[in-house]
């Protein structure tokens, strides 16, 4: 990745955390190219604001081209055939296929909204995070960044912040803080990997 981070995004809907990490980019703050952003989701504000900033988009989703192989075939020749060299998750709300996955083995990153891996898994994302965290009378919840693989919320964790619940802390309200905190904790997390300070070889097999 000499020369910066050439990085590909998957997001859904807004990407917030995309977005962050793309005026980072325009800032200098953060040594880095969006060579491409993926949505499943035609209508994606995501697609909107990457493409005012002149970053090639596509919208590529199982509806519109027939299933999901053929979607996940597409959209790992498209992060290649565009450059991308780490792929960052940014409220994508599909399983990565195994082509994406095999392609982009060790270097696909996504956040998740609360420790792993105790708060992981299927059914673990937004609300059902903070509220489980809350019922379980935790003092703290965090943010995990970690690489993707084939299970949900299960690759290796790279970076990780804590998050304290305070007294009335309700799953609206837990999440407010933690959703502030996720976007400029991505963009630090690849400012480290892009100086050389955080490595993601060899964890590929690691938990």
């Amino acid at each position: 990745m000499r020369g910066g981070l050439k990085l590909g995004f998957l997001a859904s809907h807004g990407g917030s955390s995309m977005k962050a990490i793309l005026d980072a980019i325009a800032d200098g703050w953060l040594r880095a190219s969006a060579a491409v952003v993926v949505s499943n989701n035609a209508d994606a504000p995501a697609l909107a604001y990457a493409g005012a900033l002149g970053a090639p988009t596509y919208h590529l989703s199982e509806t519109r081209l027939g299933g999901a192989a053929t979607a996940d075939r597409a959209i790992a020749e498209t992060l290649a055939a565009r450059g991308a060299e780490l792929v960052v998750l940014s409220g994508y709300l599909r399983k990565v296929g195994p082509l994406t996955l095999a392609r982009y083995r060790g270097r696909i990153l996504n956040i998740h909204p609360g420790p792993l891996p105790r708060y992981g898994g299927p059914g673990m994302y937004g609300r059902h995070v903070h509220e489980a965290v809350i019922a379980a009378g935790e003092r703290m919840s965090g943010i995990t960044i970690h690489i993707v693989d084939g299970e949900y919320d299960h690759g290796p964790v790279i970076a990780r912040r804590e998050v304290a619940l305070v007294p009335g802390d309700t799953a609206a309200s837990l999440a407010a803080r933690i959703q502030a905190l996720e976007p400029p904790f991505f963009v630090e997390t690849l400012c480290r990997i892009a100086a050389g300070e955080l490595t993601l070889e060899g964890l590929e097999g690691e938990r």
